[in-house]
């Protein structure tokens, strides 16, 4: 009970539920484009029972996740890996144009489980470092993370399309939670710990960085794109 009623307990809630609403989107168009094909009283079937799939995958894959940063170094290669995912979010990525519609329910479920399993890597990697290895919070996010995907996929959409700053609160998340987990990485800590003013300002940097070089690299690609 101490453990829900503590400040992290809520600050790593808030951190999966961001990140779970931020990299939604990216998978619900995944799921959209799959099941576009299908009569319209399948289009429901597919998009639950693909989500529910991809859900139990990904809750085996956090879990594993979660384990596995334990190991000593895996944490600092995590917090790595998800600064580049940070910086990802920024950077437009027309990536799903290839993306195949399937033309049956069994094909639709199937396309959005493979689909949604690869594509969920970063929402794996980034609510396991958020989660700091609790599997509570670990299946809360998942909890959370159903209902986003399956009602809320079209809403997140517009709303990035809309308020494109949803995007930047979103990186920041990402990179202030990659951060973290770079500083309790275990043979890190003990340095952070003697000089608790460098995590901080390791933090910002990290998290000022993302936002401005994944900025930068959003523009330099949008000026190209006008171009061509």
């Amino acid at each position: 009970m101490d453990l829900l009623l503590s400040p992290e307990f809520w600050t790593a809630l808030l951190s999966i539920v961001i990140i779970d609403l931020v990299l939604a989107g990216d998978n619900a168009l995944v799921i959209g484009m799959a099941a576009r094909n299908l009569p319209a009283h399948q289009q429901k079937q597919a998009i639950i029972w693909g989500t529910v799939g991809a859900i139990v995958i990904r809750a085996l894959a956090t879990l594993a996740v979660v384990w596995l940063l334990k190991i000593p170094g895996l944490l600092l290669a995590g917090g790595l890996i998800l600064i580049w995912i940070a910086l990802k979010l920024l950077i437009q990525d027309n990536g799903h144009d290839n993306m195949k519609a399937s033309g049956t329910l069994g094909a639709a479920i199937w396309t959005i489980i493979v689909a949604d399993t690869v594509m969920g890597l970063d929402n794996v990697i980034a609510v396991a470092g958020a989660a700091h290895g609790d599997f509570l919070l670990v299946v809360i996010g998942l909890i959370i993370s159903v209902p986003i995907m399956v009602w809320g996929s079209t809403l997140i959409l517009k709303l990035i399309e809309k308020y494109p700053i949803v995007i930047y609160i979103g990186s920041a998340v990402l990179a202030y939670t990659a951060a973290s987990m770079v500083t309790s990485e275990k043979f890190l800590t003990p340095f952070f710990a003697a000089y608790p003013w460098v995590k901080w300002v390791f933090i910002v940097a990290v998290v000022v960085g993302v936002l401005l070089i994944g900025r930068m690299k959003s523009q330099q690609q949008k000026r190209l794109a006008e171009q061509s």
